[in-house]
């Protein structure tokens, strides 16, 4: 019986240890995601305060809206640089995904700023086409839409691992007809998009969060720090990416053009 005890009373303290430890792992990935999504923020109101003016003498060119350019917004919007800012993000989550067993913590932490960073200049055309208020209100639905969604996910006892594969399946395809529909202009198409949109990067966001706890309680006893540390960047990561593209979907629906 006194062995039975100590037995029990081991695995209650390694169990403490292990509640104690996600926690900490979940903190450090809504905290890393959290300063990515500052930087971003930032990133694009100072692109965009750069990439419009207010006095014509200055106006290097005006959009169709009405809103003038300075030379460094046509640069950043109207030249072949534009492609290159739209496109860099995702090839940085692909080089991201394939380097990060090869890279330290650090470098992997140094490296997701600097793709918040990319990622703020690639959506800072939204501040020359939606008002302030509108991309506030979005943004506020947003967070409380994926708080709750990530809520459903930590908690949940439903295994839902079997969301991934139809998730990323849609991802590739909205991803698909976004890129034809900057050709298209089609605004049907972009209406459709926009609403699958929503719905698929709101259960990646459940699905993502579920993941992460998984992945920390099967790694839990190894010990590995610099695994942990790598799990709660990438963790970061696909949430951040979660978040940012349920905000631009939501944006196209609801957000109010200047």
């Amino acid at each position: 019986m006194a062995e039975y005890n100590t037995i029990r009373s081991g695995t209650g303290v390694r169990t403490a240890a292990i509640d104690e430890g996600l926690r900490a792992h979940m903190n450090k990935v809504y905290g890393t995601m959290s300063v990515g999504m500052v930087i971003t923020a930032l990133a694009a109101w100072a692109m965009a305060g750069l990439s419009v003016t207010t006095d014509p003498t200055t106006a290097a060119a005006a959009m169709p809206n009405g809103t003038m350019l300075t030379n460094f917004g046509v640069t950043l919007f109207a030249s072949p640089l534009k492609w290159v800012v739209m496109f860099l993000p995702l090839v940085m989550v692909f080089a991201f995904s394939a380097m990060i067993n090869r890279i330290s913590a650090a470098a992997a932490q140094l490296f997701f700023y600097t793709f918040a960073l990319a990622m703020g200049v690639s959506i800072s055309w939204i501040f020359l086409v939606f008002t302030g208020f509108s991309i506030v209100q979005v943004f506020l639905i947003t967070a409380v839409a994926f708080a709750g969604l990530s809520l459903y996910g930590y908690t949940t006892k439903r295994d839902i691992s079997g969301w991934g594969s139809f998730l990323i399946m849609g991802v590739i395809g909205i991803l698909v007809a976004s890129i034809v529909n900057i050709w298209l202009q089609s605004p049907a198409i972009m209406f459709a998009v926009s609403i699958l949109g929503v719905l698929i990067f709101a259960g990646l966001t459940a699905y993502d969060t579920q993941k992460i706890k998984a992945m920390y309680l099967e790694h839990a006893q190894t010990g590995d720090s610099e695994w942990m540390g790598k799990a709660a960047i990438m963790g970061a990561l696909n949430l951040y990416l979660d978040f940012i593209n349920m905000f631009m979907f939501l944006l196209h629906i609801f957000g109010n053009r200047e």
